[in-house]
């Protein structure tokens, strides 16, 4: 055969694939490592899933994550006084890594280790954890995280479930008033929970003071359910079938002064109500922001789905071949890697997974740090909260998108439900509204970018934060946003600020200019959400409705601020490495993610004078280079995911077919 053009474009890289397994993997390498050897052992699972009744699912899904327990991988977050790990990076890591396998195992373990046991350890105090975590982390006592209800899911502040204090009996009394405030959608809930952390409206001798948590028993040991409570099962589910969600309704259940989790308040036995944080909006979102594990972990487990995505249907196209080369030689059909239009499918999106992977590590590091006591200033906190609503929301959507296009490049093939695909999509589509709507968590990101990172701004709703951006001046904004110091500093980098350079084809591989254009994108789009705000109110209309004008802008700023961290994070990633082909690879990968998103939002840049139709069209071009470059390497980028073999499910699509 005559050379094959792709293969012989320089430069010819020899990756070392474990190395790059060893950036990818970070400084949690071990557990990870850990989670990957047990892995196998319960390949049978996504055998399970199809063949079994969802009852017999359910139990084996629930024999598995008690097994993991025992093995320690799943209660690394805890104190090690209470049988855990003492690493929240850990957690996270290892929590990541379990979603190279059956999903419902993941959530199921997400929903006992993370929500309920998360909740009982960062909102509940000693005497708490040392009546609950130990049987928490060793898989004894099985809970639920009881928050969403029929009638309020992401609109926590106005859920229905109430909580009375009743001093002569020193207890709280637990009702649900009308139907919809029944708890809902509650993994754990309608078949193994014994018991709930119950997030209810605290009423204390007539007086309301917000949301608070209360630990409520739901079931005897023997599984019966106790009187007062009510339990009814959602059934079948788009997929995660493995886990029991359900209905909780309660009817006069009562529970001890102590099952309060006091950490940020508490109620005395004579009825009076003491908390430290005076403001109640306040108490509530910090409340809250000790729950952000969540977020970080469901945005790791969707970067890990994307990658499992992406090893198949890479492999696959690197042995399906599909029309003759045209050459007349040999008659040889051509791989499907080697088409332009295939590259250009899948390695811009393999190059975003890499780059919501390092976007993700640093959120992890920034979570172990916050949670561990590294780092203490409400500062870091609200960062923190901020950065892991808006990469939870990118990394979930990354998710959804590259698994489907991963299915459709893969043909009947990828239809096929012997093959991971089904599952995959099925089971990862409610990540995208896990620990709250995407949409509502950029909307939380935009907040946070327009009244500040500053506590005393924390409690603020959306017609308070509407109000208090119309009496600030834009450039007040943008300083408190700290955006417009990166204004100063790209000036020189972009079109139409003094050179000329950037409107030739030079420059299109540089760092600084792909950083210089998400900045500018994000500048200007927070300046104008801002005045826009100010100006809808300035002419007197209702707060609400300008909110609501101005709302689409303000989710577009957020998600260019992410997409800027995003970047970042994977430059910084980049600029890190010794000097080698797998530094040369990922600064590929680097640049393929960062002008596929110019490319993306080009009539953005357009319109705003930041690209020229030439430059335009020197990107898209280059975009192709970059994938013809990719090409040779693009196994060996998937396989440093090191998904183990056995959770791939896909011998029909990788060619290891059996008779």
């Amino acid at each position: 055969m005559a050379e094959d053009p792709i293969t012989a474009f320089p430069p010819q890289l020899s990756l070392d694939v474990p190395e790059l397994t060893a950036v990818l993997d970070g400084r949690h390498a071990e557990i990870r490592t850990a989670v990957r050897t047990l892995l196998p052992s319960y390949a049978s699972l996504l055998d399970d899933a199809e063949r079994m009744s969802r009852g017999e699912y359910r139990e084996r899904v629930l024999e598995v994550v008690q097994e993991m327990a025992g093995s320690g991988a799943t209660g690394m977050g805890f104190p090690p006084e209470h049988g855990g790990g003492g690493d929240i990076g850990a957690s996270v890591a290892a929590f990541s890594t379990l979603a190279y396998g059956d999903l419902s195992v993941l959530v199921k373990t997400g929903v006992q280790f993370g929500l309920f046991g998360g909740a009982i350890l960062q909102l509940g105090t000693e005497r708490h954890h040392e009546a609950y975590l130990a049987d928490i982390v060793s898989g004894r006592l099985l809970g639920c995280f009881a928050m969403t209800e029929t009638g309020h899911g992401s609109n926590v502040q106005a859920l229905g479930t109430r909580a009375t204090y009743d001093a002569e009996t020193r207890e709280f009394v637990i009702d649900t008033p009308t139907v919809d405030a029944g708890k809902d959608y509650i993994g754990n809930a309608a078949a193994h929970g014994r018991v709930a952390v119950v997030f209810a409206q605290l009423e204390v001798a007539g007086e309301g003071h917000g949301v608070h948590a209360f630990v409520v028993p739901l079931r005897a040991e023997d599984g019966t359910v106790l009187p007062g409570v009510r339990i009814e099962d959602d059934g079948p589910k788009m997929g995660l079938n493995g886990v029991d969600n359900g209905r909780i309704w309660f009817d006069g259940v009562r529970v001890p002064r102590e099952a309060l989790l006091n950490r940020f308040a508490d109620v005395t036995e004579d009825g009076t109500y003491v908390s430290e944080i005076e403001s109640q909006g306040r108490r509530f979102f910090t409340m809250l922001g000790t729950l952000v594990q969540g977020r970080v972990s469901v945005a790791s487990a969707g970067v890990s789905a994307a990658k499992v995505a992406l090893t198949i249907a890479i492999h696959y196209a690197l042995r399906r071949r599909q029309f003759e080369t045209g050459n007349g030689e040999d008659g040889e059909e051509q791989l499907l890697l080697d088409y332009g239009l295939h590259q250009r499918r899948l390695f811009p999106r393999l190059a975003r997974t890499y780059a919501l992977h390092f976007a993700s590590e640093v959120l992890t590091e920034d979570l172990h740090d916050v949670f561990s006591g590294i780092r203490t200033d409400e500062e870091s906190r609200r960062l923190l909260e901020s950065r892991a609503a808006g990469t939870k929301a990118l990394a979930t959507w990354l998710a959804t998108d590259v698994i489907q296009e991963c299915r459709e490049a893969c043909g009947g093939a990828g239809y096929l439900s012997a093959n991971r695909f089904a599952a995959l999509k099925a089971d990862t589509d409610i990540f995208t509204t896990f620990e709250g709507d995407n949409h509502v968590l950029l909307q939380l990101v935009g907040k946070s970018l327009l009244t500040d990172y500053a506590s005393e701004f924390s409690d603020l709703d959306q017609l308070g934060m509407v109000r208090f951006v119309a009496g600030l001046a834009v450039e007040t904004v943008l300083e408190r946003t700290n955006v417009h110091k990166l204004l100063e500093q790209i000036r020189d980098v972009l079109p139409g600020g003094g050179s000329d350079e950037w409107h030739t084809d030079s420059g299109l591989l540089d760092p600084d200019y792909h950083l210089a254009m998400y900045r500018f994108r994000e500048e200007h789009l927070i300046g104008g959400a801002a005045r826009r705000l100010k100006r809808g109110v300035d002419s007197g209309a209702n707060a609400g409705e300008v909110f609501s004008e101005v709302q689409e802008h303000l989710i577009r700023a957020a998600r260019a601020h992410v997409e800027r961290i995003v970047l970042e994070a994977f430059v910084g990633v980049v600029e890190k490495l010794p000097d080698g082909d797998n530094k040369f690879a990922l600064n590929l990968m680097c640049d393929l993610h960062a002008l596929s998103g110019i490319e993306a939002d080009a009539a953005w840049f357009m319109e705003h004078g930041r690209l020229t139709t030439q430059r335009s069209k020197a990107i898209t071009k280059e975009i192709g280079e970059l994938c013809r470059r990719v090409r040779p390497i693009a196994g060996d980028l998937v396989d440093a995911f090191a998904v183990p073999t056995e959770m791939l499910r896909a011998s029909a699509l990788l060619g290891e077919r059996t008779a």
